[in-house]
């Protein structure tokens, strides 16, 4: 397995002044980062890639759609400006060498669904348009080599995608060999009954991981299964990424969206150092 750790523990989405972040996570051991490309014209592509090679990291991304780039739209303009956000997206991750985009790819988070829907949760037809939409973007992105890994979010922050179960359904449907499931347990933590069991169901689906504790603090320190997670990952013979994801205070855009109202470390750099101490200790 190879230990990342998701940018936004120091930054949002991307952009030159963030380079420095590169060797930071080089310096605390991780074998890879994990980029936020939320806003593509941002991202210095050259300089990224040069800055990977120069400290010897992998790197993986994650995005997200907005409510004018929504692939579960009935407004075919929208889904057609989510599908060319996210091309553009594996266009930059071709770039720098990345060969996953991962996240909630499926549907903007937070929205909610019209309040008079009866039942309130998702239909078949934003499903459709989500499925067709992925298609067009899995076909771009397998000429790259790239995989499209799908993270099911708790029920505050989408209605469209809560469980593994769910997405693997999703990948079915899409039918392209590199569309995945992303399993992130903070988000097992409260949508699945025990994470071995969601990682099981997810079985040759799961393809990325993120590590993050109940309350997004440091990995470790809360009351998530960490045995049962790595036990169950290494009987699946998992090999890919475990990858840090968490938030701070001093990162107001993305504390804010992420409902961050507390320090949870003494520092980003405390956090990820501590957790990557943590996992490695744990898979030994």
């Amino acid at each position: 397995m190879k230990y990342g750790v998701n940018m936004l523990l120091w930054c949002g989405s991307f952009e030159r002044k963030h380079l420095k972040f590169i060797r930071r996570a080089a310096d605390l051991g991780f074998d890879g980062v994990e980029f936020a490309f939320f806003t593509p014209d941002t991202v210095p592509v050259k300089e990224t890639a040069a800055a990977l090679k120069d400290h010897g990291l992998e790197a993986t991304s994650c995005t997200v759609l907005g409510p004018q780039t929504s692939i579960i739209s009935d407004n075919r303009l929208d889904r057609d400006r989510g599908v060319e956000h996210l091309r553009r997206v594996v266009d930059l991750n071709a770039a720098i060498g990345a060969k996953i985009l991962c996240g909630p790819l499926y549907a903007p988070v937070g929205i909610r669904p019209p309040a008079d829907r009866n039942p309130p949760g998702r239909i078949r037809r934003e499903w459709d348009h989500c499925a067709a939409s992925l298609g067009k973007v899995a076909r771009h992105a397998a000429r790259a080599g790239i995989s499209l890994d799908l993270e099911p979010l708790n029920r505050f922050e989408t209605y469209f995608l809560n469980t593994v179960e769910d997405t693997v359904k999703l990948c079915r449907d899409i039918g392209e060999p590199n569309v995945r499931v992303h399993l992130d347990t903070f988000h097992a933590n409260i949508e699945e009954k025990d994470f071995a069991g969601a990682a099981r169901k997810a079985g040759k689906w799961l393809h990325h991981v993120h590590c993050c504790e109940n309350d997004r603090g440091i990995p470790g320190s809360g009351h998530v299964d960490w045995y049962g997670v790595m036990r169950t990952l290494k009987a699946l013979r998992y090999d890919g990424w475990l990858t840090i994801e968490s938030f701070v205070p001093a990162v107001k855009e993305i504390a804010a969206a992420t409902a961050i109202w507390r320090p949870l470390a003494p520092s980003g750099d405390e956090l990820a150092r501590q957790g990557l101490r943590f996992l490695k200790k744990l898979a030994r």
